[in-house]
């Protein structure tokens, strides 16, 4: 299938939810209730379901996960790095460093499952699984360092962090989901997906309020070539060359690749918003983020 074709289905939902928001007839309260059911209710149902049923052994997930780690180090280290390379505004910098390794949850499942369909969904959902815990706390950290803050408290009650956890220990214990949970997981995991993505286009916010200060301008412009260029170029580049040197199977490294090319999340405006950060600047960082990867997806998976 092409590659325009796997995309379309996604961007489309995410500009079926830009068009809805932008028309005014649903109020902001809806948007929030909705993030909130599919962040706190139905994505951790489909993270456990797919987890809990995918069919890998260790020696088959290990490699791919490790390429996953190498991207979201990559990434890390890049985003830590412009706090000393740029000497950015330091409120900007602690709430924009997350937007350089951190992804979209939503669209890489939604992907994922139509480019390998259950296979592909269960590669998706290790790969969130274990990274999330790993990338929720680089997010968290400079914003505690920056305005106060437990990581270990955000971590631990972060439900993604919670069905993940759920979903291996029933993998290690063999456990089986009676069909009928099973069947009700899998609609709710459905629904997260394009839900998600209507929630995505709602969040999109195309134009930064600008600053006073011309130095927060120049910081703000910056960090934002800087993360959005960690994300889009420097992870992907990463995960395809780990990919060839530890041979995945062909699906492994088309998963792990997209994944690593992945817009950032949608979650990390209300970090920074919840932990004292620039939350407009990091609304725009997201939005540069989603629409840059409209053109660095195709030649990630064009490339494969």
């Amino acid at each position: 299938m092409h590659i325009a074709s796997l995309l379309f289905p996604d961007l489309a939902l995410i500009a079926i939810g830009w068009l809805i928001y932008r028309s005014g007839r649903l109020p902001a309260a809806f948007w929030e209730g909705t993030e909130g059911l599919v962040y706190y209710v139905l994505f951790p149902a489909l993270l456990f379901g797919s987890i809990s049923r995918a069919t890998l052994s260790a020696a088959q997930a290990a490699p791919m996960i490790a390429t996953a780690y190498s991207a979201l180090a990559m990434g890390i280290l890049l985003s830590y790095s412009a706090r000393w390379l740029l000497r950015p505004d330091s409120r900007q910098f602690a709430s924009g460093a997350q937007c350089g390794f951190r992804f979209n949850s939503y669209i890489t499942l939604a992907l994922a499952s139509r480019i390998g369909e259950a296979p592909g969904l269960a590669l998706a959902a290790l790969i969130t699984g274990f990274i999330v815990p790993i990338a929720n706390t680089a997010a968290v950290y400079p914003l505690a360092r920056h305005g106060g803050g437990s990581v270990w408290k955000a971590l631990v009650r972060n439900p993604l962090v919670l069905a993940t956890l759920a979903g291996l220990l029933s993998q290690i214990l063999g456990l089986k989901v009676p069909e009928p949970v099973d069947a009700t997981l899998q609609r709710m995991g459905h629904a997260s997906l394009a839900l998600g993505l209507l929630c995505v286009g709602a969040g999109l916010r195309l134009q930064r309020d600008p600053d006073t200060e011309p130095a927060l301008v120049r910081s703000a412009r910056r960090l934002t070539v800087w993360f959005t260029f960690g994300k889009l170029v420097a992870m992907p580049a990463t995960a395809l060359l780990m990919a060839r040197v530890l041979q995945l199977a062909p699906l492994a490294t088309t998963i792990v690749v997209m994944f690593a090319a992945m817009p950032t999340a949608p979650a990390a405006y209300v970090l920074a918003n919840r932990m004292g950060g620039d939350g407009r600047f990091v609304a725009f960082l997201i939005t540069v983020s989603t629409l840059g990867s409209v053109l660095a997806l195709p030649v990630w998976l064009g490339l494969l």
